[in-house]
C-alpha cells in the first residue's frame, strides 16, 4: 500500500486536516499550547501506519501498547464484520450475547488459577475502578465481615488509570497531583527503582530492601486493607520500570497474611507483552482479581475485564432482597464487536503459537539493544519481553537527568519520524513495545533507528 486511501481523508486534504486537527481536537496527554504539525494517521497495514501522505511508520509502541498481531489482520476483521452483519450491540445488563459469553470463557480457560468470573467494561480506568469496588464491597459482605477494611495500598510510581478511582491509587506526582483534593488516599508501598535507588544500595547488594519495606508497610496496615493493587513486574507509565525476581510473589505472600486481596493490573503487561500471557505467571501468582484491557481484542477495539477468584464471586451472591448485588454497569459492558475481536484474537494466540514464537524475537531485540547502552546520553535501558524503556539523561556518569522542559523524550520520538518509527516517550524514557508481530527486520530497523534518533536529538 503506497499511499492512505482517499476516502480516508473525508473529503479533506492533508493540510486542511492538520488545521482541522489542531483547531477543534483536544488531544490527550497533550500541551495544546505547544501542538503543531500533527501527524496524522490514514491507514494501517500490518505492523505499520501510513499517514495522509502515504509514508509508512513502524508502529513501535503498538498504538499506546494495545496492537498485538498488527494491523487489518485478517481474521480479526472478518469476525468484526461477521457480528456486525448479526448486530453491533445489545446490553449485558440481565441479558447475554454469544461473543461476550464465548470470550469470558476463554478468558477464564487461560487465566491462571481459579480466575473463574469475568466482568466487562470498557478501558483500563474501567477495569481498575470495578476491581477497587469488589474489593471493597466483599469485605463487607464475605461470611466474616470486616468493616473495617476500607483503604487501598499501591506502589509509588503507579499508574492504573485516569478516572477518579484509579488515581487514587496512582503515584505519578506529573499525574496526579492536580486532582489530590479530588482524591481518596491510599497507602504507597515502595517501588523497585533500580537505577535511581531510594534506599542508594546497588542491585547486588540490596537483598530487595523495597520488599522488605513493601511487606512491612502491608503487615502495619493489614487490618484496614481492602487490597493492594499492583502492576506486575514492570510498572509501565512511571517509565518501564522493573521489579526484580521475586517482588512479585513477596507481596503476594504479603496479602494473605494481612487477609487483604491482591488486584493485578495486567491492562500493560497482559496479553504476551513480557513473554507469557500474563505477567502474574512468571513468579506462578495468582491475584484475586485480574484487570485487563488494551492488547484484549487485539487492539481493535475498547473492551476490558476483571476477573475475579470464586471466593470473591461468592460474596455477591444472595437473594435481591439481601442487597449483595454488585450495583456498576457500563452501556456497552462486553459489546458484541469487541468481543467478537477479542475472540478472533485468542484464536490467532493459539493457531499461530504466537507465545512459542516470542522467546527468540525477545533475545534478539535484548542483544540489539547493547549497543544502545554504550551512547553517552542513555542512562539504562530496561526490558521484560518486548516491553522496553530506554532512560536519556543529561550524564550517564552522573545519572544527571534532563530539565523536563528541554523535553529530550519527545525530542528523540520526533526525530525517529524521519527513519521510519512511530514511538512516543514517557518523560525522557523512550518507550518500545512493538507488536508481538514484530519481524526479525523489525526489530532491527526499530533499533538502528532509535539509536540515530538518540545521537541526532542529544547532539552526541
Amino acid at each position: 500500500m503506497k499511499s492512505a486511501d482517499k476516502s480516508c481523508l473525508y473529503g479533506h486534504s492533508p493540510e486542511r486536516l492538520q488545521q482541522m486537527d489542531a483547531a477543534a481536537v483536544w488531544h490527550p496527554f497533550t500541551q495544546m499550547a505547544e501542538y503543531a504539525d500533527p501527524l496524522v494517521i490514514a491507514a494501517a497495514e500490518g505492523n505499520y501506519l501510513i499517514d495522509t501522505q502515504g509514508r509508512r511508520y513502524l508502529d513501535g509502541v503498538s498504538s499506546l501498547w494495545c496492537n498485538v498481531h498488527g494491523h487489518r489482520r485478517a481474521e480479526i476483521d472478518a469476525a468484526i464484520i461477521a457480528q456486525l452483519n448479526r448486530v453491533a450491540h445489545t446490553t449485558l445488563l440481565g441479558l447475554g450475547s454469544p461473543p461476550a459469553i464465548e470470550l469470558a470463557h476463554r478468558l477464564v480457560e487461560i487465566a491462571p488459577g481459579d480466575l473463574g468470573h469475568v466482568f466487562f467494561s470498557d478501558d483500563g480506568s474501567t477495569a481498575v475502578e470495578v476491581a477497587l469496588k469488589i474489593a471493597y464491597q466483599y469485605h463487607r459482605q464475605k461470611p466474616q465481615a470486616e468493616q473495617s477494611r476500607r483503604r487501598f495500598a499501591s506502589l509509588h510510581n503507579a499508574y492504573h488509570g485516569d478516572t477518579i478511582g484509579s488515581v487514587s491509587v496512582g503515584g505519578i506526582e506529573l499525574f496526579h497531583e492536580a486532582y489530590r483534593p479530588l482524591l481518596f488516599e491510599s497507602i504507597h508501598l515502595p517501588s523497585p527503582y533500580c537505577y535511581r535507588c531510594p534506599y542508594g544500595l546497588q542491585a547486588e547488594e540490596c537483598n530487595l530492601a523495597c520488599a522488605t519495606e513493601m511487606e512491612q508497610t502491608i503487615a502495619r496496615h493489614g487490618q484496614e486493607l481492602a487490597a493492594v493493587i499492583v502492576e506486575p513486574l514492570v510498572q509501565g507509565a512511571a517509565g518501564m520500570l522493573m521489579q526484580p525476581p521475586g517482588y512479585l510473589s513477596r507481596l503476594r505472600a504479603a496479602c494473605d497474611a494481612a487477609g487483604c486481596l491482591m488486584i493485578a493490573d495486567e491492562v500493560a503487561t497482559g496479553f504476551g507483552r513480557t513473554g507469557r500471557m500474563f505477567a502474574c505467571q512468571h513468579e506462578n501468582v495468582v491475584p484475586d482479581l485480574l484487570c485487563l484491557a488494551k492488547g484484549i481484542t487485539g487492539g481493535y477495539l475498547p473492551l476490558a475485564a476483571t476477573l475475579a477468584r470464586d471466593h470473591v464471586y461468592q460474596a455477591f451472591l444472595g437473594s435481591r432482597a439481601e442487597l449483595r448485588t454488585f450495583f456498576h454497569g457500563h452501556t456497552y459492558t462486553g459489546n458484541a464487536l469487541a468481543a467478537a475481536a477479542g475472540v478472533a484474537s485468542l484464536d490467532v494466540f493459539r493457531n499461530d503459537r504466537v507465545l512459542e514464537g516470542l522467546p527468540a524475537k525477545v533475545d534478539q531485540l535484548t542483544d540489539r539493544l547493547k549497543e544502545l547502552q554504550t551512547l553517552k546520553h542513555v542512562g539504562q535501558v530496561r526490558q521484560r519481553g518486548l516491553m522496553v524503556g530506554i532512560e536519556l539523561v543529561a550524564d550517564a556518569d552522573t545519572r544527571q537527568a534532563y530539565d523536563y522542559a528541554a523535553a529530550m523524550g519527545d525530542r528523540v520520538c520526533r526525530a525517529i519520524r524521519n527513519h521510519g518509527v512511530i514511538l512516543r516517550p514517557l518523560g525522557d524514557v523512550v518507550v518500545l513495545m512493538p507488536p508481538l508481530s514484530i519481524t526479525e527486520a523489525e526489530i532491527d530497523h526499530l533499533v538502528a533507528a532509535v539509536s540515530a534518533a538518540i545521537v541526532e536529538a542529544t547532539g552526541e
